[in-house]
């Protein structure tokens, strides 16, 4: 099976749209979230993938077939001045889950970017709490922090590690 992480295009952003759909579907029964008029949840920050520095999109290809994205930014709640990465969105689709992709995908995201990380997981979201703490442990070897977070910014776990001396040996 061969795991591909690529970064999305201008031309791709539509695929990339369409992608978030089903991946916002996925979430709307665990955070109640509801369509538009127009039956689409939207997600109102995708532009900004293509014209802020800061923010890199991927899809994931598996086979040659489109089979999730990874969206990075660098909106953290822990760290200030935008000094470490944020795992924004995460999805793989439905028919490639449990099989070892997700965690591929997420560890060459993290190789591309050495330094602080924070990832976080709503408090309803047990799935990605239980997802998030076996990759970041196995990537990490254990050696992260997470705190839980309950304010008017964020509500639920947060975890956070520094790859920045793993990529250099």
């Amino acid at each position: 099976m061969k795991i591909e992480v690529v970064k999305a295009t201008q031309q791709q952003k539509s695929v990339l749209c369409n992608l978030m759909e089903l991946y916002q579907y996925d979430l709307s029964e665990i955070e109640a979230k509801d369509v538009d008029t127009c039956g689409l949840f939207g997600y109102r920050y995708l532009d900004y993938y293509w014209t802020e520095p800061e923010r890199h999109p991927f899809l994931v290809k598996v086979d040659e077939k489109l089979a999730g994205f990874v969206l990075i930014n660098q909106h953290t709640y822990l760290y200030r001045d935008n000094a470490a990465r944020s795992i924004a969105e995460f999805f793989i689709l439905k028919r490639y889950r449990s099989q070892g992709i997700g965690e591929q995908v997420a560890t060459q995201i993290f190789d591309q970017f050495p330094g602080s990380w924070e990832v976080r997981q709503t408090a309803l979201n047990l799935g990605a709490q239980a997802f998030w703490s076996k990759v970041i442990s196995q990537y990490t070897n254990g050696a992260f922090d997470e705190v839980f977070l309950n304010d008017h910014r964020w509500h639920g776990p947060i975890k956070t590690f520094d790859n920045s001396e793993k990529l250099l040996t």
